[in-house]
This record gives C-alpha cells, structure tokens and sequence, in this order.
C-alpha cells in the first residue's frame, strides 16, 4: 500500500459489521496491535516503523483513534458536496478542530531529513525521527503525516463516501463508472434497488 493510503487503511478500520451495525477494528489495543502489524511496511517511510514483536497500550489507542476522528472529519470534507459516510454524520468535530488535531498529532514527533548510504549499494534519501517519542505519539504522528499526504495528494479529489446500504466505508474512485468500495456493495446496492422498484404497495 502506499504510504499515504495508510490514512484511508485507517479510516476504514470503521466499517460495516455484516449485519446491519458498525465494527470498529480498534475498539481496544488487540484490534491496534493487528492492524498496525498488517501495516508495518508502510509505516516505516513517515518514522513509525514497527516490528513484529509491536504490542499496543491504552494511550497508543487513544491517540491512534484521535487521529482516525480526525481524518475521517476531513474525509467528509472533501467529499463534499457529496453526503460523507453514514457513520460520520453528526458525529464528528468540525473541519477547523480536525484540522488542529491532526496537525497537532503530526507536530509531536518531528522529522528530518536523513541520508543513509551503505557500503554496498546506493544511497537512499529518507527522514530519522528526532529523539526517543513515546510510541504511541510515534505511531500517532506516522499516521497524521500519511494523512497530510493524501490529503493534499491527487488521490484527495478520488475519495468518495461508498453510497450502499449499511456501508460506512470511504474509497478511492480507481475509474470514472466506479460507485461502490467493492462489488459486494455494488450487488447489495442493486438488490436494494430492484426491491425497491418491485414493492407492492401498502394497503395502510
């Protein structure tokens, strides 16, 4: 995955719990641990590597889902004038106070620019984090920092809010006709339809 997709990865990690709910993949530091194992490789390019000994706590949680609220407010910014996800109306902060939150995530573990050059083979450009963060706030600010980068990216004016029923997902539109986040939706959203379409109508 690219490493700015990491914050789609994210936001998604709300989901649809297959009847009729809503899952949350991070409802506690097990949910964290799992997903940030599946997800080390692209953490390493923005200072939040991890290996696969990596245990997340409460706070790691904490500040991990802070920066989800955050990053899901701003999706459904920029999917405007479209709706956002159904999981997201009326229960996110405002588009300023996301913008602080995230910013404020990413500012709490600086990076700077780092070359390292092997013995054998070529040098390669990268960035250090600056001290010993705590690695909750590392992780936090990893994930914040991929956020920017989609955010201002090209993939920002692609992101949509998936339109089927019960699906609470956000998605990158990969062509034009594409109106669901995967075709599991796209049947379901036809179904809808075709029941729609054939109701009969109440004797009420």
């Amino acid at each position: 995955m690219h490493a700015d997709h990491l914050a789609l990865a994210l936001a998604v990690t709300i989901r649809h719990d297959g009847h009729g709910g809503v899952a949350d993949d991070l409802a506690e530091p097990a949910g964290l641990t799992r997903w940030v194992r599946e997800h080390a490789a692209g953490l390493v390019p923005e200072g939040g590597g991890t290996d696969d000994g990596y245990q997340a706590d409460a706070a790691a949680l904490a500040a991990v889902v802070g920066v989800r609220t955050a990053v899901r407010a701003l999706f459904a910014r920029a999917v405007l004038p479209g709706p956002p996800s159904p999981a997201d109306a009326g229960r996110l902060p405002d588009a300023e106070s996301a913008l602080r939150r995230l910013n404020e995530a990413a500012g709490r573990v600086p990076l700077v620019p780092r070359l390292d050059w092997p013995s054998e083979g070529p040098a390669v450009a990268g960035f250090a984090v600056v001290g010993t963060p705590d690695p909750g706030e590392r992780l936090a600010a990893a994930l914040a920092q991929a956020a920017m980068g989609f955010l201002s990216g090209p993939d920002r004016d692609r992101l949509r809010a998936c339109p089927a029923p019960r699906c609470v997902r956000y998605f990158v539109q990969d062509h034009p006709r594409q109106e669901w986040c995967k075709p599991s939706c796209g049947n379901r959203a036809r179904v809808a339809r075709h029941h729609a379409r054939h109701r009969a109508p109440s004797g009420d």
